[in-house]
C-alpha cells in the first residue's frame, strides 16, 4: 500500500513517528516536500519528491502522476488542508477540508464557533496597523494561520496594538493578523483521535508559559483525564468547527469552570510530546493514525496505560549568542522514572532571541507512575546542566 506524506521540514514526529510507523505496518512511503534536499539528509531511504506541498493542485499532480495513492497524510499544520482535498480528490479517508481550514484560519475559527452558539469571542482581523476602537484591553495579536507562538503577544492599550502591528507587518509583509480578547485561564490541551465515527480522548497537559506578554511554553505535565463537563464543552467546540477524524491537539483555557479554545492544532501534539505520549500510553499511537487515514476503525479500546504520569521541560535561550556549553543527548531510568534528553540546538549555533519556541535549546521527556518523583527527577536533572550562551 502506498502512503503520501505531506512536509514542510524534516521534524521529530515523521523522523521518529511516523516514518518508522509506516515501516512496520509494512507501507511503501513517499514524501512530497518543497525541502528534498533536507529529507534525504535524514532520511535518504525514503523515496522523496519534490512538489509545491502548498498548492493541493501540484500535490494531486505529483500523486496522479506517480503511483496510485492508498493514502494521504500530513502533520503539518500548514499542510492539513492540501491534504485533506487531495485525499478527497483520490476518493481516500481523509479529514474535512472545511475543518482543516477552519482550524488553521483563527479568524474562521472564531466566527464558526459563534455562528454555532458555543462561544462567541471578540475579535478582528487586522492587515494594517490600527486599533480597532471596540477592541477590549488586554487582548491578543497574533497572525491568523500562525504557530508555536510565532508572533503572538499580549497588549494593554491602543498604542502598544498599534507599534505590535507595525512592527510583526513591516516583517512579515502580506500577513494578516488577528487581534482578539483575552481569555484568561490556566492553559491546557486535550489531545483526542478519530477515525470520522468513533472519537477518542487520550487524555491532554497542563501547560505553563513563559511570563507575558509573550506565550512560550516551558513546561507541560500530563492529566490523564480532564473533568468530564470540561471534555464535554471542549468537545462541543470541536463538534462545531466539524473536527472528528485522525489525531487532534487542542489548546484551551478553563476559566470558572468555563472551558474555551485557544486555538485547534489539526494534528498530533508537537515538541517531542507525541513520542512521550505514545511511551507513556503503551499503545502504538503513530500506526493508529495512520490506520485512520488507511480507512481503518479504530478498536474500541485502545489499551492505553492510565496510571502515566509525565513531564515535559523546554530549556530556553534568554538572550541572543552563541550556544558554546550545553548537555549531550541523553537516556537515563532514575527512581522509576525514564528521562529522554535530546539538544534542539547545536553548541557553536548563533541565534536571535525569538519569543517563541526556536528558542528552545532542548527537550526533556519525562514518564513514571509517581508525578512528585517525576518532578522531582526532571528538576534534579535540569539542576545539575547548564546551557551557556555567548553573546
Amino acid at each position: 500500500m502506498r502512503l503520501y506524506l505531506l512536509a514542510l521540514n524534516p521534524t521529530d514526529a515523521v523522523t521518529e513517528g511516523f516514518l518508522p510507523a509506516a515501516a512496520r505496518l509494512g507501507l511503501d512511503v513517499t514524501v512530497l516536500t518543497d525541502q528534498p534536499d533536507a529529507h534525504r539528509g535524514v532520511y535518504p531511504d525514503v523515496e522523496i519528491l519534490q512538489c509545491d506541498v502548498r498548492d493541493f493542485r501540484a500535490v494531486i499532480t505529483r500523486v496522479s502522476t506517480h503511483h496510485e495513492p492508498d493514502a494521504v497524510f500530513t502533520n503539518s499544520d500548514h499542510l492539513q488542508t492540501q491534504a485533506a482535498l487531495a485525499a478527497a480528490y483520490f476518493g481516500l479517508p481523509g479529514k474535512d477540508w472545511r475543518a482543516a481550514l477552519r482550524c488553521k484560519d483563527k479568524a474562521e475559527m472564531r466566527r464558526r464557533l459563534a455562528a454555532a452558539g458555543v462561544d462567541t469571542v471578540w475579535s478582528a482581523e487586522l492587515t494594517e496597523p490600527v486599533a480597532p476602537g471596540d477592541a477590549p484591553y488586554p487582548c491578543v495579536v497574533k497572525p491568523r494561520e500562525g504557530v508555536a507562538s510565532e508572533d503572538v503577544v499580549l497588549v494593554h492599550g491602543p498604542e502598544e496594538l498599534v507599534a505590535h502591528t507595525k512592527e510583526i507587518l513591516d516583517r512579515r509583509p502580506g500577513t494578516v493578523l488577528v487581534v482578539e480578547e483575552y481569555l484568561p485561564g490556566d492553559l491546557f490541551t486535550l489531545e483526542t483521535l478519530g477515525d470520522g465515527q468513533a472519537r477518542q480522548v487520550l487524555g491532554g497537559f497542563h501547560t505553563e508559559l513563559s511570563p507575558p506578554p509573550y506565550f512560550i511554553e516551558e513546561r507541560l505535565t500530563f492529566v490523564p483525564a480532564h473533568p468530564e463537563p470540561v471534555v464535554a464543552q471542549v468537545l462541543e467546540q470541536l463538534d462545531a468547527l466539524g473536527v472528528g477524524f485522525g489525531a487532534c491537539h487542542t489548546e484551551f483555557v478553563v476559566h470558572e469552570g468555563r472551558a474555551r479554545i485557544i486555538e485547534v492544532n489539526y494534528r498530533a501534539i508537537g515538541d517531542q510530546c507525541d513520542l512521550l505520549l505514545a511511551r507513556l500510553l503503551r499503545i502504538p499511537l503513530f500506526e493508529h493514525i495512520l490506520r485512520v487515514h488507511l480507512g481503518e476503525p479504530l478498536p474500541a479500546d485502545l489499551g492505553a496505560r492510565r496510571d502515566g504520569a509525565a513531564r515535559l521541560e523546554y530549556p530556553c535561550a534568554e538572550r541572543a549568542g552563541t550556544l558554546v556549553g550545553a548537555p549531550e543527548a541523553t537516556d537515563l531510568d532514575i527512581d522509576g522514572v525514564h528521562l529522554t534528553y535530546r539538544p534542539l540546538r547545536a553548541v557553536g549555533e548563533r541565534h536571535e532571541l525569538y519569543r517563541t519556541n526556536r528558542d528552545y535549546l532542548g527537550v526533556l521527556r519525562a514518564t513514571g507512575t509517581d508525578q512528585p518523583t517525576v518532578d522531582r527527577v526532571v528538576a534534579d536533572f535540569l539542576a545539575e546542566r547548564r546551557w551557556e550562551i555567548q553573546p
